[in-house]
Order: structure tokens, then C-alpha cells, then sequence
């Protein structure tokens, strides 16, 4: 059976790629990750919205795995990173390529080769995990060190501005699920706007307002 494993935050990125595996996929399973971020309510949207759709979803505890950042720290996340001052303080080194290795020892494990990840490199907030580059590196890799196979990372984000990923779920069909359920804000703002959830005040939730605005005003919302 064809299968994919979704890598699956409760964000608006991540679950617009859940309902695009769906029709693209015969079977879908989601996995999840608690790395200590602060708005880890994320994860009880993402179940919610993987249960609306009958599709199974695993969370995999990583406490402590990763270095801090402001989304696992109270701090700015307008502020500049303690790594290096020219990626954003949110920036979580190494969180994409150990959540893809993880989520693929899962589907091998499975006898799964298809992983799907909402990373993009278009409207995004400058980590060099969510490269078109890292992820052909990290296919590789995968494909060479887990003894599973060839693995195929499909990332149906990876060149779509904000508002063309707001498109996007309108044509998936899942435009109300992102606006009610998903939860992009880094503080957990459960605050239900137009948009979607958050506060206007976090970079998240700022670059989302932006492109539903951006997509309404080309009347792809419509």
C-alpha cells in the first residue's frame, strides 16, 4: 500500500500538508514531537485535528535533545539568536533533521519510505533547516544510514509564499480546519482572529496574518 508519515506540529504548515497527503497517499500516519516548546498545546490541536480525519497520531518526547531557543526559553523571539546574530532568537538548532530522523525510523520500522514536512523556504524566518539544500541532505542520509530503503522527503511548502499556502488549503479543502484548529502562535495564543489563532504581536502569527490578507486581497479565499 502506498503509505506517508506526516510530520505533524497542530501548526497551519504542517496540517495543510496532512490533508495534502491524504489525497495523494492510500494510508497516512502523523507523528508529532514535545521538545519543550512553550506552546506545547500545539500538540493537543494536532490531535484533535489527525482524529477529525481518522488518521493515527504518535507523539515522540524529546526534552532536553535539542539546544534552547525562545520557543523552549521565555525570551524575545524578535530578538537576534545567542547561536548566531543572523538567524532569529526562535531559531531551535538541529529540531528539523532530528525530527526527520526520528519520524523515519518510525516509518522504516513501518516499511514506509514517503515522509512529508511543511518546512519552507520562501516565507519563513530564515532557518537553515527548512533549505531546499538541508532537505536533500538529510534525504540522502536517511536513505544511506537507516537500512530501510530509499527514502522520499516530500515537502509541498518548500517554495510557496505564506498567502499561496493559505491557497493551498482553500483548494485541499481544509481552510476552515486551519483558521478553527491549528495553532501556529510560538506563545500558545489560543485567540481566535480572522487569520486564524494567536496575537498579532508574535513573528508566527504576524507572517500568517500577513499572507491570509495577502491571499484574500488576490481573491484566492473567496
Amino acid at each position: 500500500m502506498n503509505k506517508a508519515v506526516v510530520l505533524l506540529s497542530g501548526g497551519q504548515d504542517s496540517t495543510t500538508c496532512l490533508y495534502w497527503a491524504r489525497q495523494r497517499f492510500q494510508a497516512v500516519e502523523a507523528v508529532g514531537f514535545n521538545y519543550g516548546q512553550m506552546h506545547v498545546q500545539e500538540l493537543d490541536q494536532a490531535q484533535q485535528i489527525a482524529t477529525a480525519v481518522d488518521v493515527s497520531f504518535t507523539v515522540r518526547a524529546m526534552h532536553g535533545l535539542l539546544a534552547t531557543s525562545s520557543l523552549t526559553e521565555h525570551g524575545d523571539h524578535n530578538a537576534k539568536s545567542y547561536l548566531d546574530d543572523t538567524l532569529p532568537a526562535s531559531f531551535t538548532s538541529g529540531r528539523n533533521l532530528l525530527f526527520l530522523t526520528v519520524a523515519a525510523s518510525y516509518a522504516a520500522e513501518r516499511g514506509i519510505h514517503d515522509l512529508v514536512t511543511g518546512v519552507c523556504q520562501t516565507d519563513y524566518s530564515g532557518y537553515p533547516d527548512c533549505r531546499r539544500v538541508t532537505i536533500d541532505a538529510m534525504q540522502l542520509a536517511l536513505t544511506l544510514g537507516c537500512g530501510a530503503g530509499d527514502f522520499r522527503i516530500h515537502t509541498p511548502l518548500m517554495y510557496l509564499t505564506k498567502a499561496e499556502t493559505w491557497k493551498l488549503a482553500k483548494e485541499l479543502g481544509c481552510l476552515e480546519v486551519i483558521v478553527r484548529d491549528t495553532l501556529t502562535d510560538y506563545d500558545g495564543d489560543m485567540t481566535l482572529n480572522e487569520w486564524g489563532r494567536g496575537s498579532a504581536t508574535n513573528p508566527a502569527s504576524q507572517l500568517r496574518l500577513k499572507g491570509f490578507y495577502e491571499a484574500k486581497a488576490k481573491g484566492w479565499l473567496e
